[in-house]
Parts: structure tokens; C-alpha cells; sequence
């Protein structure tokens, strides 16, 4: 059998943005008992299942709270979020529900059509989506422990030692840890990366991320309650509330719109050291006084200048924001970088734009 070990099941959430970087951590006791005994199984093994395995039709919770003091990042509703329900159908449609403190932050990716809501401000947005180009939004993603980890396995394993390490209780359900640590020539910020996988469905149920010198995770992002089965078909279709302000967007493919004088991401490096780079938008001043709308360039400078360190270097100046588990570095000229990497990689990685 599985050499069985006591863990505190937790809950946590991360986001990253272009421009900016939320992270957030919460470490909560888990129900009492030991981890269950499970028949073995080779990292191989386990991870070939996980990327075979096909998502059933769902319901869950996943719990999400913001702890590093960093402000909200406009656009990133899930990095203000308290708590979220996931549904998805099993075959490609979706819905999430993001709490917040009095409001909710909604998407739904039907069949032909993504939708966006936000309670707060009484908008809607309505993106089109063609067969061939549907995908999860971003915000999804955030808040879904099974596409994060299928995305982690996908693209770090090449670079990892991959190890089965224990079992574990997630959300009430018996699971494996599989545990993923960096090799030694990667320049990342994280110790290892642990994925917990359901032993019955193999879909990933939480994953946890851990710095070197700590014991507890830097962050984690998991279900609290899962349930499997088919769930109703009213929950991917979406009728704009009365009132609503809708917006209608072009299709712009699986990430969907990009806000005006956004630049495409680009992704530099691979495994552990990757960074991504963009651009914040035309109409936004990360530093300069260059004309541009007054109280967006404001507010950003004012969050960059509370929780960031003024930096120069080969880009020029900018601010540069550490968390435990991520780096980002915001150029004056508006250029981004960031990353689960130290500051020198995302030096480098900005040597390309």
C-alpha cells in the first residue's frame, strides 16, 4: 500500500495579470482522521491517467481568499473572490460563480457563446466563440484545481522529478499526492509543486505550491466539496438581467477580448522558468506623465507605489513586486514581465521586447 501521511487539507487560491501579480494563501485545518490507504501507483502512471482523463460533468466549491495585502487588479475579479462555485457540463461548457463580500462575478462559456457578469456594476459581456477556438475562460482557470494542474503537468514534467508521495483526504475523497520538484538547473522561486489526484476519477483535486525554507504551501488552490453527476442544462445559458449594460465583444479566441491597445501575451523560457510577457494597454500610464487617461494611469501608479519597489536596469526604470511564490516587473513604458522566477530572469526575458 501507499505509505499513508497526516495532512491539513487547505484551500487557496493564485491569480496573475498582466501588469500586475495577486497571490493569495489561506491554510485551514482539515476534518480529523488519517490519510486513506490506496493500492500503488507509479508517477508514470499517475500522471499518464490525470492527462488522459477526460473531465465528468461536475459541481463544486473551491474557497479563495487574498492574504499578501496586495490591492484588487482590475480585471481579475477572481483575485477579490471569497468563495466560487464550478459546474461544467463534461463536455466543454461551464459556469462559474465568484463570491464576493456583496456581489457576484459570473461567467458561463455555452456552447457558441461566452458570457461575463458583474452584479457589482450591472454589466454584461458577450464574447462569440467558434467550435474550433472554445476554450475555458481565464478567470475558470483560476479557480479550477483540475485545468490548472493539467496545465502544470503539461508544460513542467519535462523539467521535473515527478514522485508519488502519500495519499491524502480532498474535499472528502481519497486521492494521491503527486509531487513535481524543479531540477536543478531551473531558476524558479518554488521547491516543488504538489497535485493532489482523485484516486477514482484521477482528476486533479488540489494543488499546492511550496517555496524552499517553508513547510507550509505558499499557496494552494482546491476543492472543499466536489460532486459528480449531470448537472442542469439552465446552467449554461444566460439571459442578461433587466436593465444590464451589455457589451458585445468580437471573437477573439479561447482567452477572449483583449481590452483596446492590449498587446498578445508572449511566453518566454520553458518548465519552471518561463515568463510571460506582455503589455499593459495603450490607454493606461504605468509611470510617465504621457498624456494618457489621468486617473487610470493614477490608480495604477498608486498600486504599483504601495506594494512595489522602484527598480532600474538594461529596460529602464519600473516597479518590481516579490511575493513568496512569484515575481512581476512593470516597466514605466509599460511593458510586463512575470513570473515564479527571481528578479534577474525576468531582467533577461525583457531583453526580448
Amino acid at each position: 500500500m501507499v505509505n499513508p501521511k497526516r495532512r491539513a487539507v487547505t484551500v487557496a487560491v493564485a491569480g496573475t495579470a498582466a501588469g500586475a501579480v495577486g497571490l493569495a494563501l489561506l491554510a485551514l485545518p482539515a476534518g480529523a482522521g488519517e490519510a486513506p490507504e490506496l493500492p500503488p501507483v507509479s508517477a508514470q502512471d499517475l500522471v499518464g491517467s490525470v492527462l488522459r482523463t477526460d473531465a465528468p460533468a461536475l459541481s463544486g466549491t473551491v474557497e479563495l481568499d487574498n492574504r499578501l495585502g496586495l490591492p484588487a487588479v482590475p480585471g481579475m475579479p477572481a483575485l477579490e473572490a471569497d468563495s466560487a462555485r464550478v459546474f461544467y457540463d463534461g463536455s466543454g461548457r461551464g459556469r462559474l460563480a465568484i463570491q464576493r463580500d456583496t456581489s457576484e462575478y459570473t461567467v458561463v462559456h455555452g456552447k457558441d457563446v461566452l458570457w461575463t457578469y458583474d452584479s457589482a456594476e450591472n454589466t454584461v459581456t458577450r464574447t462569440p466563440l467558434t467550435h474550433d477556438r472554445a476554450a475555458p475562460p481565464v478567470d475558470g482557470e483560476l479557480t479550477d484545481p483540475a485545468t490548472l494542474a493539467n496545465r502544470l503537468l503539461d508544460e513542467v514534467r519535462q523539467s521535473s522529478t515527478v514522485a508519488v508521495d502519500g495519499t491524502a483526504t480532498v474535499a472528502d475523497r481519497a486521492a494521491y499526492e503527486l509531487v513535481l520538484t524543479p531540477k536543478p538547473e531551473e531558476r524558479t522561486l518554488l521547491r516543488e509543486v504538489r497535485i493532489a489526484v482523485d484516486s477514482e476519477t484521477r482528476l486533479p483535486l488540489r494543488v499546492s505550491a511550496f517555496t524552499n525554507g517553508t513547510s507550509e504551501p505558499a499557496l494552494r488552490l482546491g476543492f472543499t466539496d466536489i460532486s459528480f453527476g449531470a448537472q442542469p442544462a439552465q446552467l449554461f445559458s444566460f439571459t442578461p438581467p433587466p436593465g444590464a449594460e451589455v457589451e458585445r465583444e468580437r471573437q477573439n479566441g479561447p482567452r477572449g477580448p483583449r481590452q483596446h491597445g492590449q498587446v498578445a501575451p508572449e511566453v518566454v523560457g520553458s518548465g519552471w522558468d518561463t515568463v510571460l510577457l506582455t503589455r499593459m494597454p495603450a490607454d493606461v500610464d504605468t509611470g510617465r506623465d504621457t498624456g494618457h487617461d489621468a486617473q487610470a494611469g493614477g490608480d495604477l501608479r498608486g498600486m504599483l507605489e504601495q506594494v512595489g519597489q522602484r527598480v532600474r536596469g538594461p529596460y529602464g526604470s519600473g516597479y518590481l513586486i516579490e511575493t513568496t511564490v512569484a515575481t512581476a516587473l512593470i516597466t514605466d513604458d509599460g511593458r510586463v514581465a512575470v513570473g515564479a522566477v527571481p528578479e534577474q530572469v525576468l531582467t533577461q526575458a525583457l531583453g526580448r521586447r
